[in-house]
Formats: C-alpha cells, structure tokens, sequence
C-alpha cells in the first residue's frame, strides 16, 4: 500500500494528538485521580499507535504501546499516577515529538526507545517505590452490595468492560439510551473479513455510539480475528433494528444482540473473581460502586458521548495552496489599481461604475483570504505550559502560567516567526524575574510566582503581553552591565530615565545573568527578541516596577501580505510609507523648523521631533522641478519614540501588496519591501523603524 500520500496528514494529526496528550498530562499532574483525563490520553495515545503501526513506524507505535499499558493500569485503578510516572509519561511525550519531527524532515522516525520503554515496564511491574499497584476495595455498604447483588438475573454474563466504558453506559441509560452487546460471525467463505467488519461497524455507527469492540478496531482492519468479532453500542434503537442493520451486510452468518445491564455485568465479573481469595465479590462491588459515585461527581457530562457527533465541517488545506492563492489575489489587487485610475482618466460613467463595482467584490473576496490565512496564536501558546512546566522544575521554582486570549487570530506568516521571541521572553520572566520560593515569602508573596502571557486586538495590530509578579528588573545592575560593555558611558547614563534604562535591556549583548545556565546567562540579551519583532513590522517595549513586576509588550501587525499605506512623493521617486506607523500628516513653515543637536527639528504638539530627510537618505537626484516653499511632512512612530519624514507632497492612501526585494537586494537600509502601483510604476516601502534612533 502506498503510504506517502497519506505523510502529511499524519504528520498534521499526530501533531494534534502529541500536543493533546501534552496539554491533558498538564492537567492530570495536578489532578492525578482525574479518570477522565486519563481515558482523553489513552484514547489519544491508542490513536497515535494505531496510525504509527499503519504508517509502518514501529519505535514511535511501541513506545505509545507500553504508554497505553501504564495509562490503561491508571485508568483501571490498579496504578496511581505520581510525580515519577508523570516525569516517565513526559519523556515519552519528547521522545515521540523527536520521532514526528524526524518523519516531517524526512527521516525515517526511528529512535533508541530502550530505555524509556524499560522504565515503563517498571513502573508495571511496581518497581517505582511511589507507584502504587493492585486493586485496593473501597470502603461500602454492605448492605448496598448485597442489594446490587439480589437484583441481579442469575444468567448475568460478563462483556469484559471496564469501569470507565460501565460509567458511560450507566450515565447513557440515565439519559435515555440503551447498551448492546453484538457478536457477529462472519460466513466460512468470506475472502474480505475486514471489509465485512468495517460494513458492520459503519452500519451501526449510524445507529448509535461505539464504545468497544473486541478485538481491537486496528486488529479488525489487519483481519487479526478469526470468525466473529463483539462490539458495544450504545443507541436508542430497538435491539431488532439493530440486528437488521447487521444482517444486512453480506457475507454475515449469525449476530446476536443483548441488552447490557451494567449492575449484572459487575456482579458477573465478580463471579469470576471469586477464585481469588485476595478480592470477593461482595468487596470487588463494594469497590465498583465507590467509585461509581466518584465519576457521577466528576464527570456528569459523560453521557454526552452517547450522541452521535456531527459531521465535521471543515476540511484540511496545504498552507502552500492558501500562499497562491494570496500571490494571485496580490496581482488582482495590483490590477485593481491601475483600472481606477484608466476609469477615472476615461471619464466614462458606466466603466467607472462597473470598476466600483468590482473594487467592492474584490475587497470582500479580500477579506475573506485574509480570514483564512488568520490562525489563533493558541497553535504558538499552547507548546508553552509544558516549557514553563520544565524551566520551573529546573529552576526549583514554583510557578503558575496564566493564558489568557488564545483564541486571538494573527496572519499564518506572522504566527510562524513569533515563537522564538515569546519563548525568550518566557525563559526570562521565569529566570530573572520570579524569584525563588523563599524569597517571595520573605518579601510577602505567594510562593508561587505568576507568569501571564495574553493576547488581544487592538485597531490593526495584535499584542502580546509577558508579564510576570516578579523582582521587575534591576537598573542599576543593567547600567553597571551596560557601562562594562561599552554600550553606553557613564556621562550618558546619569541622564537616563527609568523606561531608558529598562529599554537597554534590548540592546545588543547585554545580560544580566551572573552565571551561564541552560537557561539563560549566554551573553545575547533580548536583542535578538527585538530585532525579530521589527523584522516583522512590530514593536516590543518593557516596563518594569520594582518589586512588583515587569511586563514585555509586543505589537505585531494583523497581516504582512496586503497592507494599508499612504504613497509620498519625493522628486520622480514615489514612496509607501505604512499606515500602521504614521501618527499624523502635517505641513510646517520654513520659519517653524528649528536646530538642535546638529539636526532638524520640530515642535509637534509639544514635543521636539526630529526631521529625516528621505531625499538624503535615499540620495534621490534632484528633479529641478519648482517645490512649494511649505515643508510635508510625515510623522512616524515606533513605541515611544517620534520623527518626521521630509517629503515633497502626499499622494494619498491606498492597498498595496508587499513585495519582497529579492534575493539580490537583502538588507537594504530602511527599505522593507516594494509594491507595483496601478500605473505600474515601482513604490519601495519604506521600514519607519530604521529611520528611528
């Protein structure tokens, strides 16, 4: 069977399953009685060997095999999850994230999984001394047992279900439904058995939910039964109903059908365990009705997955496909342009409204890619509990991570370039900002430190916020460190304001760590956080306060393919200058430009903005043309600080499709990219940030 065409859609959701497991194990370390979660990571794992051993992955579907072991013991109750077991568990979450990323590379996905396969027998075997094995009978009534135990029928059988898939029938008969067991035998001379089986399994899939099937669903699909095969339903139908829709497959001998009743099920299963002296049947339901009621508490929803899920409606799409797709639209907007401009030169009404019209249908189908392309910064967020979890063991600290605003939607390109910055932000709060358990109790602090990390929209930016209950930061140890290394001199630092000093943090080279770790401490600072953030039209700032915290803030723009620009003329060169950056457009005087520090200023509502010639800048040869005597001029932010770019007159506002330079024309200073105007001459967009100091 050919394999490769099926790759990436295993890669894609075993990347969901992995992050799944992640996500829930998180959960389970400070809920480890939580049975529920256990079953959403078994079922989770189950799938993931399931797709491995079809894909012909054999390291990465033995590992999660010995996984579904430990968990299906915790899940029974005859193991309980500790620290050690957690630390076993997350290795092997690593090693299969190790495995997945070998196969997306194009490897083969095999790794040594000896030794961590090794530790998960062991913890089997009892061989953790935390780890605590073997069923242990809850405390019950019994006069509760005996009366479970006078209602049962005498020709009880016992369907080999276990307490978690009890639970969901009993909640389900509680909601209305019914519980089948169906053996179907397949005819002697049946050459497709597992085509069969799988015309079955549809058949009553339809009918109801499927809670088990014995054997397993992966060993139906390799034909590795031999005559029959059982499968529990949980459904609403008749038990006739549901016999016809198995007989009405071909090739099917016989099928039986009964109803399930969970009390007589318990009580037969202890009959079977009566030969074991360590375990009556009368303690054995003690135990089973014990913890029966913890799941009724826990999980009341449960009987929910007795509904039948509805069909998906949404389907998967190559990123490749959305990135033509945006290329292609880029050249419509391209040519939307230059069509304004020949109607509006033509002066015909009816082209001129066609074109309106078109303009209009455009900016919608706009919209909508742009929409597409959007993705919820969760798909960054959700890889970092784990992290922050890891970094706090490491670090002997206790900390709590608090997300907020996941579901905030950034451009698929932006989301790509994020991760990076945000995991050196993170490994720096939960380095040099919260402090160790005993400092923050001797400071008056919970001993548990916060770190928050949220996202929000605002206008046409998203920010993220990194903002930690910590010491905040030191400013006299980063002015001392950044005299050392030559960054600023001590002249220069005694005039520095409190933001400036907290600002030199992103100054390249420097840190404050006093000693190298794995975590921090290498001399790169958070320069290169902010060199990212700029690269992608953003901006990153700090603020700090003593004692009570800091909090890094990062303004990215929603999109980086299409955005919104006012066009500037300077001589016969025409120039974007992004919206996103602009404060204001004004017009000075000759007389109200003033000298300072051997530079061009202004005073812009107060304060003194310097001016940037781009004519200097870009050496643009003069046009000889006549220029007003009145100054244009474009006021830019980036953070905090102003300037005013010296153009000789505004063009106007328009869409234009950001175009790259290519690969002979990198770094160009201040320039990030060019656009294709509707009269098709070239426009380069100028980088604001550059032009900054």
């Amino acid at each position: 069977m050919e394999m490769n065409q099926y790759l990436d859609m295993f890669i894609e959701e075993s990347k969901e399953h992995i992050q799944a497991i992640n996500d829930n194990l998180l959960v389970l370390e400070n809920d480890p009685a939580n049975v529920d979660l256990i079953n959403e990571i078994f079922r989770s794992a189950h799938t993931l060997k399931g797709m491995a051993a079809t894909m012909g992955f054999e390291d990465m579907a033995a590992l999660t095999h010995e996984m579904e072991n430990v968990l299906d013991q915790a899940r029974n109750h005859k193991l309980v999850i500790n620290t050690d077991i957690m630390d076993v568990i997350f290795k092997c979450v690593d090693l299969l994230e190790t495995m997945l990323y070998s196969i997306a590379g194009g490897g083969d996905g095999k790794e040594d999984v000896s030794h961590i396969v090794s530790a998960l027998k062991a913890i089997l075997r009892g061989e953790i001394p935390t780890a605590h094995q073997g069923g242990q009978a809850l405390s019950g009534s019994g006069d509760e047992a005996a009366a479970a135990i006078a209602e049962v029928p005498q020709n009880a059988k016992a369907y080999q279900l276990d307490e978690y898939e009890l639970t969901v029938i009993e909640q389900s008969i509680q909601s209305g439904y019914k519980a089948y067991w169906v053996k179907t035998s397949i005819k002697d001379d049946c050459v497709l058995k597992a085509a069969r089986a799988y015309m079955v399994y549809d058949s009553l899939e339809g009918l109801g939910e499927i809670i088990k099937t014995t054997p397993s669903v992966e060993e139906l699909e390799e034909e590795k039964f031999e005559k029959s095969f059982e499968i529990v339903l949980i459904s609403k139908e008749s038990s006739t109903k549901v016999e016809t829709a198995v007989m009405n497959v071909s090739e099917i001998e016989s099928v039986e059908v009964e109803e399930i009743h969970p009390a007589a099920h318990r009580v037969a299963s202890m009959n079977q365990l009566e030969e074991n002296p360590a375990e009556t049947a009368a303690a054995a339901l003690a135990k089973q009705t014990e913890a029966k009621k913890e799941k009724e508490e826990k999980a009341a929803p449960q009987a929910q997955v007795a509904k039948k899920n509805t069909a998906g409606k949404t389907i998967r799409v190559d990123i490749e496909r959305l990135d033509v797709l945006m290329n292609l639209f880029s050249e419509l907007v391209i040519d939307r342009g230059r069509l304004e401009q020949l109607a509006r030169e033509s002066g015909q009404s009816a082209l001129m409204e066609t074109v309106e019209h078109m303009s209009r249908i455009s900016g919608d189908l706009q919209n909508i890619i742009l929409t597409m392309r959007m993705v919820p910064v969760e798909q960054v967020f959700n890889r970092f509990p784990r992290m922050v979890r890891d970094l706090a063991k490491d670090l002997n600290k206790k900390i709590n991570l608090e997300i907020i605003g996941a579901e905030t939607e950034l451009d698929r390109t932006v989301i790509d370039e994020i991760g990076d910055p945000l995991v050196h932000l993170l490994r720096n709060s939960i380095d040099h900002g919260i402090e160790s358990a005993e400092e923050r109790l001797a400071a008056g602090k919970p001993e548990e430190g916060l770190v928050q990390l949220k996202a929000y929209h605002s206008g046409n930016h998203v920010f993220i916020e990194v903002r930690d209950d910590g010491k905040g930061i030191n400013r006299e140890k980063v002015l001392k460190k950044a005299i050392e290394r030559g960054i600023i001199t001590e002249q220069a630092a005694s005039a520095l304001s409190n933001k400036q000093i907290d600002e030199l943090l992103f100054a390249s080279g420097l840190s404050t760590a006093d000693k190298i770790s794995d975590v921090s401490g290498r001399g790169v600072g958070l320069d290169v956080v902010k060199t990212k953030i700029e690269s992608l039209g953003g901006a990153c700032s700090v603020d700090s306060t003593p004692g009570a915290g800091t909090t890094f803030l990062i303004q990215l723009p929603l999109t980086l393919s299409i955005i919104s620009a006012m066009l500037v003329q300077v001589e016969d060169e025409k120039f974007a200058v992004p919206l996103s950056s602009i404060i204001e457009t004004a017009v000075f005087s000759p007389d109200e430009i003033m000298h300072a520090h051997q530079q061009d200023v202004i005073d812009f509502r107060g304060r003194i903005v310097p001016l940037v010639s781009l004519k200097s800048i870009f050496s643009i040869p003069d046009s000889e043309k006549q220029k007003e005597s009145d100054i244009s001029v474009v006021i830019v932010r980036k953070g905090d600080k102003m300037a005013g770019l010296v153009v000789d007159s505004f063009i106007g506002q328009q869409e234009i499709v950001l175009k790259s330079l290519g690969k002979y024309l990198v770094n160009v200073f201040a320039i990030s990219g060019a656009t294709i105007l509707g009269d098709g001459q070239v426009a380069l967009i100028i980088d604001c940030n550059a032009l900054i100091k």
